[in-house]
């Protein structure tokens, strides 16, 4: 019992020996703090100015990564409800999707009296309406698989629709390319034909009239149709 008592006794002692000595270390460090506080005080500072820096920066950083990615997408949205999408959505479409989101990139680019015609007796054409330099339109709208190709009967019978409406330009819009034989058709006779390379610029915003320049300057060079071939076939 005297033993258990002894030990005890010491190891109280050793504690109030560290709480003096925590203490001492304390009450040393303030005074050291008072006496020097001339040269500590500016690298106090400085520290919180780079601690508070550092923190302004990365909560900079944070918000403009947010606001970039919300402004991302906003514009993802605002594309969709202007009519764009991307080409793997389009050849999802229904026919009828296609012919409608072809007139939204027309009444995009500025046409008037853009309406949607085609059915089981659309006489060849399924989007009539005005370019934006006044010329009358017809449109042919083709949502076929990339593997398939447009050949030179239907092009004929869009040059059917352009005398049976009586309309200045003809358009044949496909998801698709074009024969060899079918695009010389179109190019010999005034027809812009918007293959699916076409498609894709104009659904990026390239306005519906500058196709006209590339029409007819071909669908992809042998690189591009290998690629083509390794995709779809």
């Amino acid at each position: 019992m005297a033993a258990r008592n002894r030990r005890r006794s010491v190891a109280q002692k050793r504690r109030q020996e560290r709480v003096k000595v925590g203490l001492i270390g304390g009450v040393g460090c303030l005074v050291l703090l008072v006496v020097f506080w001339q040269v500590i005080w500016p690298y106090l500072v400085g520290g919180l100015v780079l601690v508070g820096g550092a923190g302004g920066g990365w909560w900079l950083w944070r918000t403009n990564w947010l606001v970039k990615g919300r402004d991302h997408q906003w514009r993802r949205e605002d594309a969709l409800k202007a009519g764009r999408r991307s080409l793997a959505e389009v050849d999802t479409m229904s026919g009828n999707e296609f012919e409608d989101f072809v007139v939204e990139l027309c009444r995009r680019d500025g046409c008037t009296e853009v309406r949607r015609v085609g059915g089981s007796h659309d006489d060849g054409a399924d989007v009539l309406g005005c370019l934006p330099d006044g010329r009358s339109m017809v449109i042919q709208c083709k949502r076929y698989s990339p593997k398939s190709r447009i050949p030179s009967h239907q092009v004929r019978d869009l040059l059917g629709a352009r005398v049976h409406f009586k309309v200045d330009v003809a358009i044949f819009v496909t998801t698709t390319y074009f024969t060899g034989p079918s695009e010389r058709t179109a190019v010999q006779n005034g027809v812009i034909a918007v293959h699916r390379d076409h498609l894709g610029l104009w659904n990026n915003g390239v306005p519906l009239l500058s196709l006209s320049e590339l029409n007819g300057k071909g669908q992809g060079d042998r690189r591009h149709r290998a690629r083509w071939k390794e995709t779809y076939e």
